[in-house]
């Protein structure tokens, strides 16, 4: 027997349509510091826990990464700087409207993350234990 009900969770056609169709503002440069917290390297998109908030909020990411960029030299749990681009597009009040009453989700805006560049941090190569003097 085929199941016709439509699921619980499925979104009607005009919210996914403005989803996906989204436009992006400028993009914004910007460098802050942090760990790779998942490495994607089939999807070329890596998770990173920044130690600084990017512009809503959050402080988890998921960065599309450049070509240049091999996902075996990354490190997962090492601290490195990233320099990245985040691109905003806001959702209609309609689209934001349906997400909190429908799905109970607040989010006025779709986000990208763009990897620009990385460079490992040697986190604490400077702090070395002070000698004791006797």
């Amino acid at each position: 027997m085929i199941n016709m009900v439509k699921k619980k969770e499925d979104m009607p056609e005009w919210v996914t349509v403005e989803i996906k169709n989204a436009k992006f503002e400028k993009p914004k440069s910007q460098s802050t510091t942090g760990y790779l917290l998942e490495i994607y390297e089939k999807d070329g998109k890596a998770d990173a826990q920044l130690y600084e908030p990017v512009e809503d909020g959050r402080r988890i990411v998921t960065f599309d990464l450049p070509k240049n960029v091999k996902t075996s030299d990354l490190e997962r749990g090492t601290v490195y700087e990233f320099t990245f681009e985040s691109m905003k597009a806001p959702l209609s009040k309609k689209v934001t409207d349906y997400l909190k009453k429908e799905k109970d989700v607040e989010m006025d805006a779709i986000y990208q993350f763009n990897l620009k560049k990385l460079e490992l941090l040697d986190v604490g190569a400077d702090k070395a234990a002070p000698e004791l003097e006797e």
